[in-house]
């Protein structure tokens, strides 16, 4: 049986199968699977845009004759900031352009808040993660992790925004955490490991 997760990103690969160590399926990305595709995100919510990348790949795995047998799963993740009105939140991988780098990115949400004080950067990680199934059902799920964004870019064990997300439980940021305590506390983490649950009702 095989997953096929809908990201070409190297480092979420990483961090899924870290998580998924005990589902028996092969793991792969779009890209391992043969699948190019551009997907437009035009959903609502982070559980819209996931829905939309799952069943597009499950769409195009179909027509290529080769959704039998797997699950297609998708997330959609960001970073929601109280004082920005949520912002980027659902338009966080978006956010200044797609192709503008996450460090500029960071840096331009800290000048906006740089005359916020701690107790009003709160701000969260929100994950949401939609699995398509060969008999067509989609199951979404959400996990998320509370924080609040620092003062400076800081780690570089982490990608996208993790650099500013300062966790104060841990006195560090995320991109500051070994990769284990990440995957034990991260949004990513806790979505997964409530789509892991309906994973093994299906015998994957």
């Amino acid at each position: 049986m095989k997953i096929i997760f809908a990201t070409g990103n190297e480092g979420k690969m990483r961090e899924i199968r870290a998580i998924l160590t005990d589902v028996e399926a092969e793991i792969l990305s779009m890209k391992e699977a043969g699948i190019k595709l551009t997907i437009e995100e035009n959903g609502e919510s982070f559980a819209e845009n996931a829905a939309i990348k799952a069943k597009a790949v499950a769409q195009a795995l179909a027509a290529a004759g080769k959704f039998h047998d797997c699950a297609v799963l998708a997330d959609d993740s960001g970073l929601e900031i109280d004082c920005l009105n949520g912002e980027p939140g659902i338009h966080s991988a978006r956010y200044l352009g797609e192709e503008t780098p996450f460090d500029v990115k960071s840096r331009d949400l800290l000048k906006r808040m740089e005359h916020i004080p701690d107790a009003e950067r709160s701000a969260r990680f929100v994950c949401a993660i939609a699995a398509v199934f060969a008999d067509g059902e989609t199951v979404t799920t959400r996990g998320t992790i509370e924080g609040r964004i620092g003062h400076a870019l800081k780690g570089d064990n982490g990608f996208g925004y993790d650099p500013i997300f300062y966790l104060p439980e841990y006195g560090r940021t995320a991109a500051e955490l070994t990769d284990e305590e990440k995957n034990s506390i991260s949004h990513r983490s806790r979505a997964l490991a409530l789509m892991k649950e309906e994973l093994l009702k299906r015998g994957f």
